[in-house]
């Protein structure tokens, strides 16, 4: 079981992707994402996002044990924190006007992982896989706030 840890925490190896890993993971978390919204919106997204955060604590410890302290390669967490984003976020059910909200809520969950402004460096430092998931939640609740806000005005 500890070696299907690092596999799951890296998304099957995506988070091995060369230059921005939380990237990559970010990215292929649109997929799924994309797919549970159209079919189960808020909740499939709840729930998904909830899955992950469990992988995500669940597989931490023996990630940190191969690669290090709150290592790159562990991608779960932004799966997490991408679903966050979209939790309650309905899609328009039209490809082109769908792809453009992927990708705005892509960037602005990228934008908080990242700069990491508003308390969400601080919730780094908590122990363990809490400290791993629970920044990209928070980042993932900023851009959840930024992307309804946007629909609004739209």
């Amino acid at each position: 079981m500890q070696k299907i840890k690092p596999i799951l925490g890296s998304f099957f190896y995506a988070g091995f992707l060369p230059n921005a890993p939380g990237t990559w993971g970010s990215f292929f978390a649109l997929f799924p994402i994309y797919f549970i919204g159209v079919y189960a919106p808020w909740y499939g997204i709840a729930l998904f996002t909830l899955l992950c955060s469990f992988i995500t604590v669940w597989v931490s410890e023996e990630c940190e044990r191969v690669w290090g302290g709150d290592p790159s390669p562990l991608v779960m967490d932004e799966f997490a924190g991408q679903g966050m984003a979209f939790i309650a976020i309905p899609f328009f059910g039209t490809p082109s006007h769908d792809i453009l909200l992927l990708v705005a809520g892509f960037i602005i969950f990228r934008f908080f992982d990242i700069k990491k402004p508003l308390g969400v460096d601080e919730l780094q430092k908590l122990p363990g896989g809490l400290g791993i998931l629970v920044d990209d939640l928070l980042a993932g609740f900023y851009a959840f706030l930024c992307l309804s806000v946007i629909l609004f005005i739209i």
